[in-house]
């Protein structure tokens, strides 16, 4: 997790320093960094937070009278 958290530190900085920087527009591997960055952080969510949206969905199907199915 350590190395994770290092590797998106040093895309952020990356990025300021490209983004202080006197340029009109960001280029191509600004947008690339941006949208790496953001799946890092969905993916990351998604991981921490999926057994209890999981359950969460499950507790809305079933007070909405639907079926819910369980997941191995």
């Amino acid at each position: 997790m350590i190395n994770a958290y290092a590797t998106l530190a040093s895309l952020v900085a990356f990025a300021q320093d490209r983004l202080k920087r006197e340029e009109k527009g960001a280029t191509a591997v600004e947008y690339g960094l941006m949208v790496g960055l953001i799946a890092v952080v969905i993916i990351a969510a998604v991981t921490l937070l999926g057994e209890q949206l999981n359950g969460l969905f499950q507790s809305v199907t079933g007070s909405l009278g639907g079926t819910t199915t369980t997941t191995p």
